[in-house]
């Protein structure tokens, strides 16, 4: 099984970042993580970037607050899939900057680009990359699946046993 690459632009990041490591442990998928800033150690990604597949690494997620050029910028040095994370950051225009960064590719270079903040399914779609061509993967994301409907199902039997009102289902 491949192991997931999850790297961000500065600590301020790891928050929601952190995300993704919890549901790949979930889902008992191999990972690392760490800062590789496009900016301030363009020679850090670079070689993260160039060195990913020798290092055993199947799938990047790059996370990125402001400009976050970290996905685009991995993508474009590395054949690997990336998954951009569009961080809001305190510097950010409401996390829409991080958002058309990461989404707004030239043709050749792709991201995958995952909601604002949205790190839990950067792990997710990682995990269904690696589990494409690993059947045992395939199989506990089957099983992750299930548990989600599992809970919508339990859900609907709350609302249809109490009824709708917020304060009969606890949500007041």
């Amino acid at each position: 099984m491949g192991k997931v690459g999850i790297i961000m632009g500065s600590k301020s990041d790891l928050t929601v970042m952190a995300e993704a490591a919890y549901v790949l442990e979930e889902l008992d998928v191999d990972f690392e993580v760490t800062i590789v800033s496009a900016h301030r150690t363009p020679e850090r990604m670079y070689e993260y970037a160039k060195n990913a597949r020798k290092n055993g690494i199947s799938a990047i997620i790059a996370g990125a607050g402001g400009a976050a050029h970290l996905p685009g910028m991995v993508a474009s040095l590395t054949s690997l899939p990336v998954i951009g994370v569009p961080v809001k950051s305190r510097n950010s225009i409401d996390g829409w900057d991080s958002v058309l960064s990461i989404l707004q590719m030239p043709a050749g270079v792709p991201v995958a680009t995952v909601a604002l903040d949205g790190a839990r399914n950067a792990g997710i779609l990682a995990a269904q990359i690696i589990g494409s061509s690993d059947n045992e993967l395939g199989k506990r994301l089957d099983e992750f699946k299930e548990k989600l409907k599992d809970k919508v199902m339990d859900a609907v039997d709350e609302i249809d046993k109490n009824g709708w009102e917020g304060k009969k289902i606890g949500f007041n």
